[in-house]
């Protein structure tokens, strides 16, 4: 057995069972939002909507502007938000009109009820800019701090295809999972990867003696960043696992773990040890990365590995539903995890994910979501999809970039 195993295994025997899960849960403050308005963005030139703190479901014709809501939603907490879009592709074509004004760039406004009470966040940018602003309670304030406020999960349809994809795409995916735990993640993972592209630039431009002093600070770095992303994944990966491998109702167990050089030297290997040899390695590789424009070695390799308990199975050899369903559990497993260690349950953005499940899963999906009192922010095409949700959730119907409520 691996130390990453044994990790696992530790963690699913501790006294830190599910009923304490539960426990936390009904001690949570969850978190979700009162209002929200968008101005020039996507197809929106401006939307308000006043919510109560009840899941949210937003029924409608494909392009009506759906998924642009959940956007704007996945905007409020740090990072590029669900469809990772540049800050300047966010804004609105033709915004101007007669009807609503002159709209100059994007911006998403909310007050959000939190733990500590009402918050007033804001962010969007200047006309044709690159350059996200984001402000709580009316002060200049950097993405970073929107995490000591709000965590958002989402599920996509393109996210549909996460097993099957190559590696970036399940990195990505875990990376979010620990935004939530430890928002200083984000952090690292960027400074990670623009050291690593700028090694690759000085290696390409050829490395000679006037740059090895620079070689050798960017590998520093690179190390230093590296272990300690490697480190957090796998952290998130066990206390993930120890949740997840219940499953829920007709939602599978799932094993989580994740494979890649650094995460297994430090199976064996204190951190300290971990980054010289990661940073021995990176020395070594110079020639041949110079070659091929990346690095051998390092955490941008690393993938995550999801098995199906019951049938002992790895993810991407499952079916098509049986996917959708542990991917489903991963998210809400997270969600329980993070309600029940840091008090706060997050705001979850499920598009177009009722309409794939069969009527059994789709019941316990409300079920976990009303359980757990998060604000769920659902789509779909088909009203009748959420009809276990009447009375429960607050219904709109969005045509034409147009937000009635139902």
């Amino acid at each position: 057995m691996s130390a990453q195993a044994g990790r696992v295994e530790k963690a699913l025997t501790e006294d830190r069972t599910s009923v304490d899960v539960e426990r936390a849960e009904s001690r949570s403050a969850p978190v979700s939002v009162r209002s929200l308005k968008l101005t020039g963005f996507r197809n929106y030139a401006r939307q308000s909507l006043d919510l109560d703190g009840r899941a949210v479901v937003l029924f409608g014709e494909n392009g009506a502007g759906k998924t642009n809501l959940l956007e704007a939603v996945s905007l409020l907490a740090p990072g590029r938000g669900l469809r990772r879009a540049k800050t300047a592709d966010l804004e609105r074509c033709h915004a101007d009109s007669a009807e609503t004004g002159p709209v100059s760039g994007w911006g998403v406004a909310a007050t959000l009820a939190t733990a500590v009470g009402p918050i007033e966040v804001g962010t969007g940018n200047d006309a044709g800019s690159d350059r996200r602003i984001v402000r709580i309670n009316g002060a200049a304030a950097t993405q970073a701090s929107l995490s000591e406020y709000v965590s958002a999960v989402w599920l996509t349809p393109q996210m549909s295809q996460l097993f099957l994809e190559g590696s970036s795409a399940r990195r990505r995916f875990l990376d979010r999972l620990v935004y939530g735990f430890d928002p200083a993640h984000a952090g690292r993972v960027t400074a990670y990867e623009k050291a690593l592209r700028d090694r690759s630039r000085v290696l390409k431009d050829g490395a000679g003696s006037a740059d090895a002093g620079w070689l050798d600070a960017l590998e520093a770095q690179i190390a230093d960043r590296g272990v300690a992303i490697a480190a957090a994944r796998l952290d998130m990966a066990v206390r993930l696992a120890r949740v997840a491998s219940v499953g829920f109702g007709p939602f599978p167990g799932a094993t989580v773990a994740v494979s890649g050089d650094l995460e297994t030297w430090l199976d064996t290997g204190s951190a300290v040890a971990v980054e010289d040899r990661f940073r021995e390695a990176l020395v070594q590789n110079r020639p041949a990365d110079a070659v091929t424009g990346g690095a051998a070695v390092g955490v941008h390799r690393s993938d995550l590995l999801v098995r199906h308990v019951e049938k002992d199975m790895p993810a991407d050899q499952c079916s098509t539903g049986e996917q959708k369903a542990l991917l489903m559990a991963l998210v809400l497993s997270h969600a329980r995890l993070l309600t029940a260690e840091r008090g706060v349950t997050p705001l979850l953005l499920l598009d177009e994910v009722a309409a794939h499940l069969d009527e059994d899963r789709r019941e316990a999906l409300f079920s976990a979501l009303l359980e757990m009192g998060a604000q769920a922010w659902m789509t779909g095409t088909d009203a009748r999809v959420f009809a276990p949700m009447q009375g429960k959730a607050q219904i709109f119907n969005v045509a034409d970039a147009a937000v009635s409520a139902v």
